[in-house]
C-alpha cells in the first residue's frame, strides 16, 4: 500500500477526533449557558443535545476504527 494512504488515514482520524470533541463540548457548553441542561422547572430539553452528543460519539468511534485500520496498513 502506498504511504500516502497511511498519511491520509492519520489526517482523517485526527480530524474526526477533533470534530468529536468540538461537537460534544460545544453542545455541553451551549446547553449549560442557555440553562437547558440545568433547568428543573422549564420544559424538557430538546433532542438537539442528545443528537449532537451522538454525532460526537459516532465521530470518536469512527476515528478509533480508522486508527485500527491504519495500524493494520503497516
Amino acid at each position: 500500500m502506498p504511504p500516502i494512504f497511511k498519511a491520509l488515514a492519520t489526517i482523517m482520524a485526527w480530524g474526526l477526533w477533533i470534530i468529536a470533541w468540538v461537537a460534544g463540548l460545544s453542545t455541553f457548553i451551549m446547553g449549560m449557558i442557555t440553562g437547558d441542561l440545568t433547568s428543573t422547572t422549564g420544559p424538557p430539553p430538546s433532542m438537539f443535545y442528545p443528537a449532537m452528543w451522538a454525532v460526537g460519539a459516532f465521530d470518536a468511534i469512527l476515528a478509533v476504527v480508522i486508527m485500527i485500520l491504519r495500524k493494520k496498513m503497516e
